[in-house]
């Protein structure tokens, strides 16, 4: 468990409300894809490529950022990580030059949110609640994340369309840092945990590695992250590419971000009942249905809200079924870097998805072949979660 003079209900809230921001502020930045592109007179590859190398950077430095707060403390993590978080936001105001939205957006977003974000804050959720309740508190936290989508990217096209990109990213940056103060309520590090007290880092590592069902997690986490960058980044464009509005884009996201609150709920309560294998493995079958179903339709606002509406249910899902199953097989001493690994698996499949669409759409003048490349991936992702064995191994068997 977590050092902590909270109780769970607090740590709970006061993570859902960090989640909130660091993944409700950067989610907004796909409606600003194309204005800064425009204005700027950009490839739409430019600005796609700072939110992929923002997801490479989140998902590179999450394992230390991991490692670092098992050892010294999740609190200290998240408040350097939300410093760094509005430093790149705010930076993104006085974007003139790809390099600058390279550093802002990119670097320094990236690692901010690797301290702040999922891995971090969902490791000290899980400690503060017992293995029965786990699957649930995770949810909840997650679908404060999955709020922020919805609250933020309205807002975030409403300051565009009230003050211009420039003036926006200051909001947002400013917004950004209440995540520093919040970050007192999770303040705290591991201790004794009996399932894995004396077992080093390099054994932990070596105990995952070698286990094929983390390998699986982490194959069909790429394709989650492959998924929801692609999506969240070129959805907003892809909707003006059909002749609709920028205002339904915006929405769109909203809408995936309030369905999403649904979704993580339901997938919390439903991982502690249910086989969390099944339950990723029918999400992903899901996001390719919802996909296919959306291409072949004629564009309208009702197909673009209805689509939104159901991968929103699939989106985060994933989230605290796949926090749980790690915690649930590995044990909690070494669960921020566990999760930090598999979720670096999330992040080059986020790299891959935001930097790929942009760069075929620039090729191509589409994002057709991405929306067919997003369902092989979301089937043979439902696939590799079938021969999971959800057990936990057998030192965390034999401590419990």
């Amino acid at each position: 468990m977590a050092v902590s003079r909270l109780g769970p209900a607090a740590i709970i809230a006061c993570g859902g409300i960090i989640l909130l921001l660091s993944f409700g502020i950067r989610s907004s930045f796909g409606v600003f894809l194309q204005p800064i592109s425009t204005d700027l007179s950009w490839s739409r590859e430019i600005f796609a490529f700072s939110i992929a190398l923002q997801n490479l950077l989140w998902g590179l430095s999450q394992p230390f950022a991991g490692i670092i707060a098992d050892k010294y403390g999740t609190g200290r993590v998240i408040a350097i990580g939300g410093l760094i978080y509005a430093a790149g936001t705010l930076l993104m105001a006085y974007t003139t030059t790809p390099m600058i939205a390279h550093i802002g957006a990119g670097v320094l977003v990236g690692v901010g949110i690797a301290g702040c974000g999922f891995s971090i804050v969902l490791a000290a959720v899980g400690r503060s609640v017992s293995a029965e309740r786990r699957a649930m508190a995770l949810g909840i936290a997650s679908a404060g994340g999955s709020f922020g989508m919805f609250a933020m990217v309205p807002m975030g096209q409403a300051f565009l369309q009230e003050y211009g990109w420039s003036t926006s990213f200051l909001l947002l940056g400013s917004l950004s840092l209440f995540i520093v103060p919040l970050a007192a309520a999770l303040a705290g590090k591991p201790t004794a945990d009996t399932s894995a007290d004396s077992q080093t880092i390099s054994e932990s590592l070596q105990e995952a590695g070698g286990h094929s069902s983390f390998l699986f997690l982490n194959a069909g986490y790429f394709v989650c992250g492959f998924h929801v960058a692609f999506i969240g980044t070129h959805l907003p464009s892809y909707v003006i590419d059909l002749g609709l509005t920028s205002d339904l884009g915006a929405w769109a996201l909203a809408l995936i971000g309030l369905m999403n609150v649904i979704g993580a709920l339901f997938a919390g309560v439903l991982g502690d009942k249910l086989s969390k294998k099944y339950l990723l493995s029918s999400l992903y079958l899901g996001r390719a249905a919802a996909i296919t179903i959306f291409v072949l339709t004629p564009p309208s606002v009702a197909s673009v809200l209805v689509f939104s509406g159901v991968i929103g249910l699939f989106w985060l899902s994933t989230v605290p079924l796949t926090s749980a199953l790690v915690m649930q097989m590995f044990g909690l001493k070494h669960a921020s870097m566990l999760l930090g690994i598999v979720f670096l698996t999330h992040q080059l499949g986020s790299f891959t998805g935001a930097w790929l669409g942009g760069y075929l759409f620039d090729l191509t003048g589409s994002y057709n072949i991405v929306w067919w490349v997003s369902v092989g991936l979301g089937i043979v992702s439902s696939i590799l979660h079938w021969p999971i064995d959800e057990s936990p191994v057998s030192r965390v068997a034999e401590a419990h």
